[in-house]
């Protein structure tokens, strides 16, 4: 129960800092909470929890962010924005990732903290180059599916009340192929069959439900008018 209960604050928190990096950053800040969300995502993502009796993992909820980041920046700006968000994050992830890997391979100075540091580092980081190729495949496939299809709903369902459409559709879509890919080459082999196929499953339902209750906040998002905001959104 402490557990789901932290976990309310804890998405609360993630979608508050959500905002006022928006609010305060304009568009420069969503591509700024890509790059980092991207790279934190992927640290939580090595710590499971258990949540109402269901084994998950960490890292869904900023991750979902991600797709919201995405979604708002082709809302308001078009999908070449959009794009171009996805590639920061794509690099972002792989720029951390080399450099992380590199700092590992230092040898850490003979005292028992910097042993202990060493050692916690690698348990952390250690995981990283396969949660990071799996993460990269899944990031890559999924986001650039999450734009279009962001897109083609944009054509079908545009007007300015049918936000929820557009961005609850193509989010949802784009996820599963995400958390397919992901739990596929992040975790396969690593955990009994039943514990991955519980991962999988938990870790789309999370993700939806975030989705689903992000609805608000985009809409709260989408009303700010950074100072640095067109008042035309360029086309795609």
């Amino acid at each position: 129960m402490f557990n789901f209960i932290w976990g309310i604050g804890f998405v609360v928190v993630n979608f508050a800092l959500f905002l006022l990096c928006y609010r305060l950053f304009g568009k420069k800040g969503l591509f700024a909470w890509i790059a980092f969300a991207t790279v934190l995502a992927n640290i939580q993502v090595t710590k499971t929890i258990e949540l109402l009796g269901i084994v998950m993992t960490l890292g869904n909820t900023i991750y979902t962010s991600i797709y919201m980041a995405t979604d708002l920046l082709n809302e308001k700006y078009g999908a070449k924005a959009a794009k171009q968000a996805v590639w920061v994050g794509f690099f972002s992830l792989l720029a951390a990732t080399v450099m992380m890997q590199m700092a590992l391979v230092f040898e850490p100075q003979g005292d028992e903290l910097a042993q202990g540091t060493q050692q916690a580092m690698e348990t952390i980081f250690g995981l990283m180059p396969r949660l990071a190729a799996g993460s990269l495949c899944a990031y890559f496939i999924s986001q650039f599916l999450d734009v279009r299809v962001y897109s083609y709903l944009r054509t079908k369902f545009s007007s300015y009340g049918q936000f929820w459409i557009r961005t609850n559709g193509s989010t949802a879509l784009s996820q599963l192929v995400d958390s397919l890919v992901f739990c596929t080459i992040a975790f396969a082999g690593l955990f009994p069959l039943t514990v991955w196929l519980q991962i999988l499953f938990t870790t789309y339902v999370f993700k939806f439900v975030i989705t689903a209750a992000s609805t608000p906040v985009m809409y709260i998002a989408r009303s700010f008018k950074p100072d640095e905001d067109d008042a035309a959104r360029p086309g795609a």
